[in-house]
């Protein structure tokens, strides 16, 4: 065999096992990104799929067990939505995140099976308290006015 052909055909293997490994590492890891009122609208087509859906904690859903990590909570659609009034319900086990209380935007990464997102992590969004505070009643407005 010609040692340009062995070279080519050596090269074709190994451009070959490596486009393959993309592929499949590309697959595994690939998840849908929806919002709640896409996810309970088309739920059929997201069964068992790797899914991240954003959402807001519905006020009075959440449930902590610290002794076994368990969290059960509610997503809402945001309010801007089509159908605000939509939620899915989340189960998670896991430390709950620090910031993790009702009314916050949330971004929960899973699946979905029996109409509940199990949830394999649970991402939450930043604080308003990094904002720069307000002048309080009272309060001079600046330091250094006279």
């Amino acid at each position: 065999m010609n040692r340009n052909l062995r070279f080519l055909a050596g090269s074709l293997v190994i451009v070959g096992a490596i486009g393959y490994l993309m592929f499949v590492g590309i697959r595994e890891t690939s998840s849908y990104y929806l919002n709640v009122d896409e996810l309970v609208l088309k739920r059929g087509e997201y069964e068992n799929v790797p899914l991240r859906v954003a959402g807001r904690v519905q006020a009075g859903t959440i449930d902590w067990d610290a002794k076994s990590l368990r969290l059960r909570f509610a997503i809402g659609a945001f309010p801007t939505a089509k159908k605000p009034d939509l939620s899915v319900p989340v189960a998670f086990t896991g430390i709950k995140p620090d910031m993790f209380t009702d009314g916050r935007d949330v971004i929960v990464e899973g699946r979905y099976r029996d109409g509940v997102i199990e949830a394999n992590q649970v991402l939450t969004s930043c604080p308003s308290k990094y904002e720069a505070k307000t002048a309080e009643a009272g309060a001079p407005a600046s330091e250094g006015s006279s």
